[in-house]
């Protein structure tokens, strides 16, 4: 349990596995007329990042996911799928969210207000936040996405 749940206490992100249908909403809000580097915060088994990178060759994809066990299972996923994607265990609170075209996390209410001001501060303009089920309080969303099926709504800031 302790390599599933590594960082909870700390970080208050429980496991929240996406699944097709944000990803299917996550594809449609891509950019489509050029390559763009995606970062996906908390990437648990890398579904999101594996699926995303089928769809985009062309572009990048990586995932960051600081317990040890969904991080290993993605990078072997990642591995034996030949996927050009990559997983990196780590904080993204470590990482410079301008390196990033587009930033999609799937954390939990108690990580959004300290997600956002890390995206106000990094992003660049015209990048795009995107936040699945879990919104930002007292930042309205320029886009709002049920997706297909029904499910959590995909919330997206545009920087």
């Amino acid at each position: 349990m302790l390599l599933l749940f590594w960082s909870t206490f700390r970080s208050q992100v429980p496991f929240y596995p996406s699944g097709q249908a944000a990803w299917d909403a996550v594809a449609g809000l891509l950019p489509a007329d050029r390559a763009i580097r995606f970062l996906d915060i908390g990437s648990g088994l890398g579904g999101a990042v594996l699926d995303l990178a089928r769809r985009r060759p062309e572009s990048e994809f990586i995932g960051i996911e600081i317990a040890p066990l969904p991080w290993l299972v993605s990078r072997l996923r990642a591995a034996l799928g030949r996927h050009r994607c990559r997983f990196v265990r780590g904080d993204y609170l470590l990482l410079d969210f301008a390196d990033y075209d587009v930033i999609f996390a799937y954390l939990s209410p108690a990580a959004m207000v300290a997600l956002w001001r890390k995206a106000r501060a990094e992003m660049r303009p015209g990048s795009l936040l995107l936040s699945y089920e879990f919104h930002i309080p007292g930042a309205t969303p320029d886009v709002v996405i049920q997706p297909e099926g029904g499910g959590p709504v995909l919330h997206g800031w545009r920087m």
